[in-house]
């Protein structure tokens, strides 16, 4: 099954409550990107942000963690069902010690990957996690175009995935829109985080209606 999930860092910030209510029917959940002006060149929400965005939604979370320190970051974070934390693999804190703080805190487990990181990077630790994301864009800024390098990454994940003989899934994000989507799902992804490939449209729910749509065809 496909997921999709609205990055709300490209929302109308202004109306996001009546955006969320139009958007939710047609999406699995939030995607919201967390960065701390060092991980990456910029600077966005914080756990009241998130804690708004929890109380104002039932969807679940997906809580994508750009900081240097997550593990400073999740006792402040709502118990939300179902909802994920993303740990970038390149983060100073500890992977192990991190996912078990994650798991702890009653949220799913993922790991993500930057584009120049080998996907190879992660192998290690797939037993923990309930995803990787593989990242399509250098992070830190919404709008970037994708890189087509990446693409190679998913089939060799799936490839270990099976070989481990785990249920982890496969998620991307970064520069995803209707001319890209339906090739990576048919690679294996399940899961899409969408910023300006939603956002960036004349009619956000319309957009989001058709990735659904096409990808549903694949």
């Amino acid at each position: 099954m496909i997921e999709i999930w609205p990055s709300l860092i490209s929302s109308n910030l202004i109306d996001l409550k009546s955006t969320m209510e139009l958007l939710s029917p047609h999406c699995t959940g939030w995607h919201l990107d967390i960065m701390d002006n060092h991980f990456v060149p910029n600077l966005t929400w914080g756990a009241p942000f998130v804690n708004a965005i929890a109380r104002a939604s039932s969807k679940p979370l997906w809580i994508h963690l750009m900081i240097d320190h997550p593990e400073e970051f999740l006792e402040r974070l709502p118990h939300h069902p179902h909802s994920y934390i993303t740990v970038h693999i390149e983060t100073k804190s500890s992977i192990p010690s991190t996912l078990k703080a994650i798991k702890d805190s009653s949220f799913k487990t993922s790991i993500a990957v930057n584009p120049e990181t080998p996907i190879e990077m992660v192998f290690p630790y797939l037993t923990q996690a309930d995803q990787i994301l593989i990242m399509s864009v250098n992070p830190g800024w919404s709008g970037q175009s994708f890189i087509k390098d990446v693409v190679h990454k998913i089939p060799q994940l799936k490839q270990e995935i099976h070989r481990q003989k785990l249920a982890t899934s496969i998620a991307i994000d970064g520069g995803i829109n209707h001319d890209n989507i339906v090739e990576i799902a048919r690679l294996g992804v399940t899961q899409f985080g969408i910023a300006s490939g939603i956002f960036d449209t004349d009619n956000p729910i319309q957009a989001l209606a058709y990735l659904h749509e096409i990808v549903a065809r694949k």
